[in-house]
């Protein structure tokens, strides 16, 4: 193989590095914002994959659940398409060396979560799924002859020759200028925005940068607004939060009120395996009331914490707090981005030569509020569906392109835009709040430039006032009905400002 490589990954998680791998022999470079492992929301995701693998499941049966839990806005086609993918998938992990968990007699140990009709979910050592996949990735990338990977270097703009073409990155190594890197193919696989709030389980660097260079340089992006509020954040004052797995609910751990009685009860005929939207509302009523709310696992996990949950082991007892012989406080925390840049079923912006996957893709695969597990399935169906595109696809380098001039946000200003996401473009919202937050960032970009932080979270936060309804993880206070579906589709017009339209949907219901 001889020649530079043509194709350019940003990203260092699942969906980069799986992409990268599925491309061989084709050469590729890699970019990731720190080293590899290191920044990577796949690294802290606990649940696992979820798979239609058991013997009374079925990919259909799958695309209904996804359908279902994603409240009127998921494409039936794409829920079909992953949950066909995934056994597959899987099976491609375990040749890499994910040492996914087994039962006694051979088979893969499948969990149960929330939304699910059944056992699904591949999981690593109870809690250990993402680091387990992110090693194994790591290590076959790296003794990959066809992958050249740059870390750490962070992708600050992407270039875009005069006819609006994607022509590569603006990037930046620590302590070096910034150098042009020219691709003719730039696949996005940046993350998510989690970072823009002040109580999240994802990776600090999770600002939505991916959402906001893509904006810039003019590409679709559909329903920003979606943010999905992991309901068990532990609560001991992290940043960011430690998260108390999925799998410990759907193993009959309870969420219960401080006074002892079961916080669900009432209010879904789920319990605590309803969709997580309900239960971080539910989690967020209660402590709006000052009480707090606890998830216990004495009677169901208990003394075998160690083993089944090191994890979550780990995190709660770094804190003095045994989750043996006590129950663990918890608080939704902004957990994953369900909207993001608009994808087609081959991974395709709106944009020639730019590709999006993972986390900061708009697929429609999770719709108003995304079913757990299926985030790592999604990265990786698209992941493979964008290797089958471009692995022998005949590309052409472009000429230079223009990078589009950013500003890091200070971190005074940063922490105060966390904290105002979280209260104001959080579980629960309103106009009230989401226009004093537009405020507040349209005032600091004049003072502050333009800076990534700040063009992500006025994308979520202008979609949302503009969302005048309650639909999956957006709830709106003043507006707390479901109107006719449609979808959020927001392109940058002149003067940066959004335009935002709404794309009818119609009610996908069980159609898949």
């Amino acid at each position: 193989m001889t020649g530079e490589p043509d194709i350019l990954i940003c990203g260092g998680g699942l969906a980069g590095l799986f992409l990268a791998l599925r491309l061989a022999p084709r050469r590729c470079r890699l970019i990731a914002l720190a080293p590899l492992g290191e920044a990577a929301a796949t690294a802290w995701a606990q649940g696992g994959l979820a798979a239609a693998l058991a013997q009374e499941d079925h990919p259909s049966r799958h695309a209904r659940d996804t359908v279902a839990a994603g409240a009127g806005l998921v494409d039936p086609i794409v829920a079909r398409l992953i949950a066909e993918s995934g056994p597959d998938r899987v099976r491609d992990l375990l040749a890499l060396g994910v040492p996914f968990d087994r039962t006694a007699d051979g088979e893969l140990a499948l969990s149960l979560e929330a939304a699910h009709s059944c056992a699904r979910v591949a999981r690593v050592s109870g809690d250990l799924a993402g680091r387990a996949i992110i090693e194994a990735l790591i290590y076959a990338a790296e003794a990959a002859s066809h992958i050249e990977i740059l870390a750490p270097m962070k992708a600050l703009s992407l270039l875009q020759d005069d006819a609006g073409r994607i022509c590569g990155v603006l990037a930046q190594a620590p302590g070096a200028e910034p150098v042009s890197l020219q691709a003719a193919e730039t696949v996005l696989c940046a993350g998510g925005s989690g970072g823009l709030y002040s109580i999240t389980t994802n990776p600090r660097t999770a600002r939505g940068d991916a959402l906001a260079m893509a904006y810039d340089a003019g590409a679709l992006i559909l329903d920003p607004e979606f943010v999905q509020f992991h309901p068990t954040a532990i609560d001991i004052g992290r940043d960011p939060a430690p998260l108390a797995t999925e799998a410990l609910r759907g193993d009959g751990a309870r969420l219960i009120r401080a006074s002892g009685r079961p916080l669900m009860e009432g209010i879904d005929e789920r319990g605590d395996l309803a969709p997580r939207d309900i239960l971080a509302r539910a989690i967020h009523s209660a402590r709006s009331e000052g009480e707090k709310v606890f998830l216990d696992c004495r009677t169901t996990v208990g003394s075998h914490f160690p083993e089944r949950f090191p994890t979550v082991f780990k995190s709660c007892m770094s804190a003095g707090l045994d989750p043996r012989i006590e129950p663990i406080p918890v608080a939704p925390a902004m957990h994953y981005h369900m909207g993001g840049v608009s994808s087609d079923l081959w991974g395709r912006s709106s944009l020639e030569g730019l590709s999006v996957c993972g986390e900061c893709a708009s697929t429609g695969a999770h719709g108003a509020n995304r079913l757990a597990s299926n985030s790592l399935l999604e990265a990786v169906a698209f992941a493979e569906r964008i290797a089958q595109r471009l692995k022998n696809s005949a590309l052409k380098l472009p000429g230079p392109g223009r990078a589009f001039a950013r500003t890091e946000l200070p971190s005074v200003e940063l922490e105060t835009l966390r904290r105002r996401m979280s209260a104001d473009a959080g579980v629960v919202r309103n106009e009230a709040g989401l226009s004093n937050t537009l405020d507040w960032i349209a005032d600091t970009q004049r003072t502050s430039g333009h800076a990534t932080a700040l063009t992500a979270a006025r994308l979520i936060a202008e979609a949302a006032l503009h969302r005048r309804e309650s639909r999956g993880g957006h709830f709106r206070s003043d507006h707390p009905a479901s109107t006719t579906p449609f979808r959020t589709a927001v392109i940058r017009g002149a003067g940066g400002a959004p335009i935002i339209n709404r794309l009818p949907q119609t009610e996908t219901g069980d159609s898949a």
